[in-house]
């Protein structure tokens, strides 16, 4: 395990017992927490995007604030979901927030997930294009932007400008130089992990996918790593890529720990999204020792270069510095971390 970061879902909540209670304080507290796991030596601050819900939307103002409040640790999303997305304006948006945070930024994209409204992308403005359903849509959304990161030029000067131009044709700016290599896809399928490949972005693989083999998630999960990594070396990409996953991981070190998270042993959940039956992977939860045990054997972190821990934000900063150090001390060392 080369790095280990943390995935925040932003939650916030007024409800009794939440630590979070508004917008401004999940987004304040984003800022401290990623601060504090810098200071902790966590590699990285990931952020999940949705829309229409009381959880964390719009990234990239987020991502320059954190930005310019570390100096060290990877800022990322986990992930943007391109029906959304205008990906011009994106990569002016991912450029500016990749500058401020001096070229830090760790972009996960992807078609999304179910989300709070039907057909939300719709209300924005976008629509799928004759004979593409909204998968395609995010995915040629996709295709945009990584063409448009690699700082090209391809718009026609005025030649009357208002400010001189260098010469030729004009690209977006600002360009953020080798941001296109740190952009990862959120794959739910072998399919798509191979398509990711293909298009030469890194591999997001959370603990949701398509059920296609009826195994236990970790051994689904690894086979649709290895797949990639397959197609990657067929498709003669130059840079070796990067593959993360993400894990619902507890150390139960003291008895509030016990009372949040000391359930007992979870086991995979499977049901349908969409008609597509899908398999949700379980979390980790005990004290150390049994914890470490455990992880070892799971396949799906084995294949990966990189851990995201999701936390439960609404649980407050100090809370979830607790734990993510709890698992910097006592577990990540035995998983091969630093």
């Amino acid at each position: 395990m080369k790095s280990l970061g943390f995935l925040s879902f932003g939650h916030w909540s007024p409800e009794r017992g939440s630590q979070v209670k508004s917008a401004s304080d999940v987004l304040l507290q984003s800022i401290d927490l990623a601060v504090a796991a810098e200071e902790l030596g966590l590699d990285g601050a990931y952020f999940r995007v949705h829309h229409y819900a009381r959880q964390l939307a719009s990234p990239f103002p987020l991502l320059a604030a954190v930005g310019a409040r570390t100096s060290r640790i990877e800022i990322g999303t986990g992930v943007i979901d391109m029906r959304y997305e205008n990906p011009m304006y994106m990569v002016e948006d991912a450029g500016a927030a990749d500058l401020i945070a001096g070229g830090r930024l760790q972009l996960g994209i992807s078609r999304g997930s179910p989300e709070q409204v039907v057909d939300g992308w719709k209300h924005f403005g976008y629509a799928p294009a004759e004979g593409e359903s909204p998968a395609d849509m995010a995915r040629r959304h996709a295709a945009i932007f990584l063409q448009q990161l690699e700082g090209k030029g391809f718009a026609a000067p005025n030649p009357n400008p208002m400010f001189p131009n260098p010469p030729g044709l004009l690209r977006l700016e600002p360009h953020a130089p080798g941001m296109k290599d740190r952009i990862w896809w959120g794959a739910g399928s072998n399919a798509t992990a191979e398509w990711a490949a293909e298009m030469g972005m890194n591999l997001q693989s959370s603990t949701l996918k398509d059920d296609e083999t009826g195994e236990p998630f970790h051994i689904q999960q690894a086979k649709q790593i290895r797949a990639y990594r397959a197609r990657w070396a067929e498709m003669g990409h130059e840079r070796t890529p990067r593959v993360s996953v993400s894990r619902s991981i507890f150390a139960l070190m003291n008895d509030t720990d016990r009372m949040y998270f000391g359930r007992g042993k979870e086991r995979d959940q499977v049901g349908f999204i969409e008609q597509q039956r899908s398999i949700f992977g379980r979390g980790y939860a005990d004290e150390p020792d049994r914890l470490i045990e455990e992880l070892k054997k799971d396949e799906g972190i084995a294949e990966a270069d990189t851990l995201l821990l999701t936390v439960p934000n609404m649980l407050g900063v100090d809370y979830n510095a607790h734990v993510i150090e709890s698992i910097l001390t006592h577990v990540a060392p035995a998983l091969g971390w630093r």
